[in-house]
């Protein structure tokens, strides 16, 4: 038993560790990241790019309001499942971990799959990504590679400069989505899902959810959930 240790010990030692940087097969990158568990890493455009320490508030606090945000319309639409930083499968150079994701469950209407071994493979349908600026990655190369594979919608929230942009796949481009009169963004997939998008930015929750309760109201939402 100690010599059977012994040699799993060093067959993990063997493994070198994921660095930022690293141009690595979708296959290499799983094979690195299993034996480093405790660190998040993605793979996008086959570069490796691994997290640094996250800050509260252009981090940790938006991010918890937007699974607020979703979670609350989740509870409401059957058919409809929340991902919080979970491991994305896009393509043979894209593994992100997205900080929070919607996708339509098959075989209802979605164009996701979970996985055998308990990933997503596919394009989830909406993705929304914290980003502290605008030089983030999220607004270019893994930007690119969502719209390349389909996903349908994708929220970038700029923290330190306290702008959201909402893209809708339209034509294989992404064009933004626009606030209405009343500064609510109704997003085109999932219909019901409103967001009052300076109530989010100004951390006022209780306005977000009362204009997310409207749409879930609304009669689009009570189609979708009947279709």
């Amino acid at each position: 038993m100690a010599a059977s240790v012994e040699h799993g010990l060093n067959n993990s030692a063997s493994i070198p560790p994921l660095e930022s940087g690293d141009r690595l097969t979708r296959h290499e990158f799983e094979r690195r990241y299993t034996a480093m568990p405790n660190k998040k890493a993605e793979l996008i455009e086959g570069v490796v790019y691994v997290a640094s320490p996250l800050r509260f508030r252009s981090h940790g606090l938006p991010h918890g309001n937007l699974i607020i945000w979703l979670g609350n319309y989740k509870v409401s639409t059957p058919s409809v499942e929340l991902g919080d930083n979970a491991t994305v499968r896009l393509d043979l150079d894209n593994e992100p971990q997205p900080d929070v994701l919607l996708l339509i469950e098959k075989p209802a209407r979605g164009q996701a799959q979970i996985s055998e071994d308990d990933y997503i493979e596919g394009a989830p349908e909406l993705v929304a990504e914290v980003a502290a600026s605008s030089a983030s990655i999220d607004l270019y190369d893994k930007k690119r590679a969502y719209r390349r594979n389909g996903v349908q919608e994708y929220i970038v929230w700029q923290t330190l400069e306290n702008k959201l942009d909402w893209f809708c796949l339209q034509n294989g481009e992404y064009l933004p989505l626009v606030a209405d009169v009343d500064g609510v963004i109704k997003s085109r997939i999932f219909p019901g899902l409103w967001l009052a998008v300076t109530s989010l930015i100004t951390r006022d929750m209780t306005t977000v959810l009362a204009v997310l309760q409207q749409g879930l109201n609304s009669k689009e939402h009570t189609e979708f959930i009947q279709g």
